[in-house]
């Protein structure tokens, strides 16, 4: 019997496209022009010009940005030697980690092959396609090889990261553990729990940092390396101590330092008591390290703990160190990745943990101010000032070491441009789902009878995102969790036709008759209506039997708005309400507004979504900078159009003074910040392009952000309800179950902010 997880990943690996990553054009294909430019004849000119000057591959090329994912499955995570076509989805989803952090592409490879000599030559054999190699999972000894030979042999950079990653970030941490214990690295006692790659490599950096050998007692699974062994490899031999020890309990005595990258369970309460004040844990076994975070801690106060796990402080995870070790190299089009490079991006990891943190990633890990000190001595991993301070630093060390061939000038323009490669990767979804999960909501889903609603319950359930309550038939619905093997446990569901709830549907009725009664509703029809879900739902919202509510999976979107608008109204003081959706694309998060409910606003009605608007994006902790859009650029055309816009942005600057908005201006000129600077340098948003856009009427917005979806492959989130007095969400019809998960999150937070602000 599969677990949850267990089933989740090999239906998110399946489902759709399988995989996880493809190829995609970046130029121009659709005309025969364009692919005679493209392949024959046209090719021929970059062939010839690359065969003259071979540095010319990166000009015409992808090269430059290219780096292969290669591993012959004989160390897979903790599943050992499972194949090379068992390894593959590991090295897809490394793929998808170069991507999304640092904007590199990645062709994986599979060697099926064990012989070094083989996989030497066949690495060098296909070494001019990449700009670098990034080996994996490859079994010690073989790999330590393995890497030394390709990088003597290759002038790209290669890096095994298996062994340097880990060496790297525990690097970073160490650095910032001596800054909080006050202790020395040419006095420090280390302890190394295990002996494979990771831990060879991460203890001759700590070498290059300024620990004594001397000072270092590594184990493998028969003991301890000392002169006793005869049965070590040169890697091994390097690290052996000349104290007569056998045992982890002994070396553990009056030591500074652990690292274990060794087995669960390894480090025992009673050793971590013989080590010396203010010890350096770094616990690393994978899933379950070597000591719990939490017996640990509880064994000695004085710690500075770290594990591999994201739930603990100090998680030693790769992604901090491997996209941005590559990307300042590629950048620099460095020959290799030297010692000096990898120490460059530790001091830089360690640095960037003594700053003040973002916001966004306080919200993203629900606290307040995290900050420098024991439970914060490395950054996470959802950082955006990664790119910037680790890959600047790898480069200007490839430029002072001379392995660089194309040395940066302009440092300034290299951050801005490393900013700008974040694109999708923006860091909004994970920071929503953070936020519901700080305090997640009742959420009722009121299309129960359907898979992709129960799917995304049960993903909310589990993620701690919400606590989903089912309206609907209570057998289809239960029918449909065993068909699907759905776990929902103790999931309440409820089906508003039935007799158990004839007394909550009076009560509803009640009040729906008292609001409706001069509107043609009478309290026969009144209690009909509470039979439906999409009544009896916002019902329930109101009545504080829920938090929030998601429909409109299956019905048309007046159908599902209408009745929550007439049962929950619009916030107190309020006008009118809006919506809002969030493009997720290449540029980053943008913000359309309105999308689905004015049809032709006027101008003060502009004015009001403007102003909702902007709270709502502020709400993600965004500043807004708001275009308000039409087919004119600061009356360049008259018309109703853009006369209405420029009168609603006239009274925006006239009463909030503060909001950086402007127009009316088309499109184009509000993202394109470089044509709105020349062409217009008075505008309140010359220097940054807008991202939150105002559409002049619904038509507009609507079939902007589906044109938008479906040919930019940006992600929707929304319709985003704003002005309403509850919690209402309406979903697309059709929407996806990712789509669905993200709208509840968005629902918690709205719940959330109306709790705060006494609305609930």
């Amino acid at each position: 019997m599969k677990t949850l997880i267990q089933k989740n990943a090999l239906t998110y690996h399946s489902e759709g496209r399988p995989g996880k990553i493809e190829v995609i054009p970046t130029k121009p294909y659709s005309t025969q022009r364009d692919l005679s430019l493209a392949y024959s004849p046209g090719v021929a000119e970059p062939c010839l010009e690359i065969q003259a000057h071979p540095e010319d591959v990166y000009k015409y090329t992808a090269k430059g940005n290219l780096v292969a994912v290669i591993s012959n499955g004989t160390a897979v995570l903790g599943l050992g030697d499972i194949g090379a076509e068992a390894g593959k989805p590991v090295m897809e989803g490394k793929g998808l980690l170069f991507k999304i952090f640092a904007d590199i592409d990645v062709f994986d490879i599979e060697i099926n092959e064990k012989d070094i000599d083989k996989i030497v030559a066949t690495i060098k054999a296909i070494s001019p396609t990449f700009g670098g190699i990034n080996l994996e999972d490859i079994k010690a000894p073989e790999c330590f090889e393995i890497e030394e030979r390709l990088k003597a042999e290759l002038d790209i950079p290669v890096m095994h990261d298996d062994q340097h990653g880990t060496a790297i970030i525990t690097s970073a941490g160490l650095l910032n553990a001596l800054v909080i214990n006050g202790k020395k690295i040419e006095t420090l006692k280390i302890v190394v729990s295990g002996a494979g790659a990771s831990a060879i490599s991460c203890t001759k950096l700590y070498v290059k940092l300024g620990a004594l050998k001397e000072n270092i007692i590594m184990l493998d699974s028969k003991g301890v390396l000392n002169r006793k062994r005869t049965d070590l490899n040169k890697y091994k031999a390097e690290f052996v101590t000349d104290r007569d020890i056998d045992t982890l309990e002994q070396a553990m005595d009056g030591a500074d330092m652990f690292l274990g990258l060794s087995a669960a369970g390894a480090l025992k309460p009673e050793y971590l008591l013989k080590m010396a004040p203010n010890p350096i844990v770094f616990a690393l076994a994978n899933p379950v390290p070597e000591i719990s975070y939490t017996l640990a801690t509880e064994t000695r106060k004085d710690i500075i703990m770290g594990t591999g796990r994201s739930d603990f402080p100090n998680q030693v995870n790769n992604v901090l160190g491997f996209p941005y070790v590559f990307r300042g190299a590629l950048d620099v089009r460095a020959r290799a990745i030297n010692e000096e490079m990898k120490l460059a991006a530790a001091y830089a990891l360690a640095d960037l943990a003594k700053m003040p943190v973002p916001e966004e990633v306080n919200i993203a890990y629900n606290t307040k101010n995290l900050k420098f000190g024991n439970e914060y001595i490395i950054p996470k991993p959802s950082d955006p000032r990664l790119i910037v301070y680790v890959a600047t630093a790898v480069a200007k060390a490839a430029m002072e070491t001379g392995v660089a061939r194309k040395p940066i000038t302009d440092w300034a323009a290299y951050e801005a441009e490393l900013s700008k490669r974040l694109g999708l990767t923006n860091p909004l979804i994970k920071q929503i789902k953070a936020r519901a999960k700080s305090n997640p909501k009742r959420v009722v889903f009121a299309e129960a009878e359907n898979y992709k609603v129960l799917k995304a319950a049960e993903i909310v359930l589990d993620e701690g995102i919400a606590i989903p309550i089912l309206l609907g038939n209570k057998n289809t619905i239960t029918q449909l969790i065993e068909q699907f093997d759905l776990e929902l446990p103790g999931v309440q569901i409820i089906d508003p036709s039935k007799k158990e709830q004839l007394e909550m549907r009076e009560l509803f009725a009640s009040q729906y008759y008292t609001k409706r009664q001069r509107r043609g509703v009478n309290a026969q029809l009144a209690l009909d209506f509470m039979s439906h879900r999409n009544f009896f739902a916002p019902s329930m919202v109101e009545n504080g039997y829920a938090d929030a509510m998601i429909s409109g999976l299956t019905t048309s979107y007046p159908e599902t708005i209408r009745p929550a608008l007439r049962i929950i109204g619009k916030k107190k003081n309020g006008t009118i309400i809006s919506a809002m959706y969030i493009m997720l694309t290449k540029k980053g998060p943008f913000f359309f507004a309105d999308t689905t409910v004015n049809m032709n606003p006027s101008a003060e009605t502009l004015v009001e979504i403007a102003i909702q608007t902007a709270e709502a994006v502020r709400a993600f902790n965004i500043e807004p900078r708001i275009a308000m859009l039409s087919y004119s650029n600061f009356g360049s055309v008259e018309g109703n159009i853009p006369l209405k816009v420029r009168e609603a942005v006239k009274v925006l600057h006239r009463d909030y003074p503060e909001m950086i908005v402007d127009g009316d201006m088309q499109a184009n000129f509000a993202i394109n910040n470089d044509m709105l600077t020349e062409h217009f340098p008075f505008s309140k948003l010359a220097g940054a392009p807008a991202n939150t856009l105002i559409f002049p009427y619904l038509t507009a917005g609507n079939i902007a952000y589906k044109l938008i979806q479906e040919l930019a492959g940006a992600e929707a989130i929304g319709p985003i309800l704003m002005g309403l007095d509850k919690s209402i969400h309406v979903l697309q019809m059709g929407s996806s179950v990712n789509e669905i998960v993200n709208m509840t999150a968005i629902a918690v937070i709205d719940a959330q902010t109306h709790e705060v602000n006494g609305t609930k």
